[in-house]
């Protein structure tokens, strides 16, 4: 960065990671520029701030972040508590982003439509590596301007991008046309969009804890509401995955979830089908017919696609990227991360080491560095940003000394619901798997989602 010191680092997203990757900078000298999408920091969070987190306080704040809030007036959270996502934005995010180190550089309403070198394609390699960056932003008054920086980090999350409902990677038969039958992920079921789901038939998709925290939003509804029909699909054979460790989990958030979930299809509160892979939806005037691959089909009013997120590259298209061909992660981070093979969450501690692209001072960062991979931890965001930062500044021996100090939780399973059980195919890998620590320790804790954070995160729609 040395040819180009005196020009900022461009930030994308305005959510835990960015705003963390934004103190950092300060704290080493270095000029933040953030651009946020939304109309304000946190505003993927804000979609479903009715969530509570699996993780206490504690693991949710970031330290560079807190000495910059120290000295304010602001009061710390109670570290064992467990915040909702309303209370991450509104007792953290939005201070952070109001004080005036962070409110001068920080734009909103500006969408990131392209990130490039200044005047070369990816094409192009004399003199790239001491190019500055330009980063097109849409702005919410409808202008698009370029910005010059020094480097790029993207912290942009994967919110904007649901996966679609098939099998294959790819939408359904029908799911576009039927998109109004089709729901956001995470709905605020019995607050904010009680009256599109009230009296309806809601057929869930997804085998991950943003499917679980849906049904039992759902059952909670019909107290009041008893016409609703809950209806739960998912690829796999049996749900077990998904109801967890219940009371063997350190996280006794989550344990208590998949137990609730497990006690209402006992009771028949939630009719749940199995091995049911979509194949098409068709939309009728009352309704949506989803068909599975099987040839049997569901009749819903409203489908809650829980089915996980991927990054969006094309903002990155003129950019020398080196990503994992499955998860689509950064490519030494991607098998430590594959789902195929290691389910269990405990990824070592990382950071601009194995961050880094072929395109110099340019990383991805928080749950978007993690590609289609479902779990990831916000704690290894936050030191993800610390390393990144510190290898912009020139120190390599801070940015190579990575350390995560992470809570035993006492069980191995990730928030797709998997186990460390892997396909007798994958014997030779998992092999490997288990020698590196996956179910021999403890799994850090899960707080992943839409922007690298939350109550868990569904990443595939077979979990």
């Amino acid at each position: 960065m040395d040819s180009t010191k005196n020009l900022p680092v461009a930030v994308i997203g305005a959510g835990p990671v960015g705003l963390a990757a934004a103190a950092h900078l300060l704290e080493r000298g270095l000029e933040p520029l953030i651009f946020e999408a939304g109309p304000a920091a946190g505003s993927a969070i804000e979609q479903w701030r009715h969530i509570r987190l699996f993780s206490p306080w504690r693991y949710n704040l970031d330290a560079a972040a807190v000495r910059l809030l120290e000295g304010t007036g602001w009061t710390s959270p109670r570290p064992t508590a467990l915040p909702y996502g309303g209370e991450l934005i509104d007792n953290y995010l939005t201070p952070l982003a109001a004080l005036p180190q962070i409110a001068s550089r920080l734009q909103t309403g500006a969408r990131v439509v392209a990130v490039t070198r200044q005047g070369l394609d990816k094409t192009h390699v004399k003199n790239r590596d001491t190019t500055p960056f330009t980063v097109r932003i849409e702005h919410a008054d409808g202008e698009t301007r370029d910005h010059t920086v020094a480097a790029v980090i993207d912290a942009s999350g994967t919110w904007s991008r649901r996966n679609p409902l098939g099998t294959s990677g790819l939408p359904d038969i029908g799911e576009d046309t039927a998109a109004g039958r089709i729901s956001a992920p995470l709905p605020d079921v019995t607050g904010r969009d009680r009256s599109e789901f009230a009296g309806q038939r809601v057929l869930v998709v997804g085998a991950g804890h943003s499917a679980a925290n849906t049904l039992i939003s759902l059952a909670d509804l019909t107290k009041d509401e008893p016409d609703t029909r809950i209806l739960w699909a998912i690829r796999g054979a049996s749900a077990a995955k998904v109801y967890g460790g219940g009371d063997a989990d350190g996280l006794p958030a989550r344990g208590q979830l998949g137990g609730r979930v497990r006690r209402l299809v006992e009771a028949g509160k939630i009719e749940l089908h199995t091995g049911f892979g979509i194949a098409s939806l068709k939309a009728l005037e009352s309704g949506v017919t989803v068909e599975s691959v099987d040839g049997r089909t569901l009749e819903a009013d409203i489908v809650v696609p829980c089915t996980g997120f991927r990054p969006d590259l094309d903002i990155l298209r003129e950019l020398r990227l080196n990503l994992d061909p499955a998860v689509e992660a950064p490519v030494e981070l991607g098998p430590l991360i594959d789902p195929e093979f290691h389910s269990c969450g405990t990824v070592p501690p990382h950071g601009a080491k194995l961050l880094a692209h072929p395109e110099k001072d340019f990383y991805i960062v928080g749950m978007k560095s993690y590609g289609r991979a479902p779990t990831f931890l916000l704690a290894t965001g936050y030191e993800q940003v610390r390393s990144v930062v510190a290898a912009l500044a020139g120190d390599r021996e801070a940015a190579d000394t990575v350390h995560l100090e992470l809570p035993e939780t006492g069980v191995c399973s990730t928030d797709s619901g998997t186990s460390c059980d892997v396909p007798a195919a994958s014997a030779a890998k998992a092999s490997a798997t288990a020698e590196s620590g996956c179910c021999a320790t403890p799994e850090p804790v899960l707080v992943g989602f839409p922007t690298g954070l939350a109550h868990g995160r569904s990443g595939t729609n077979d979990s």
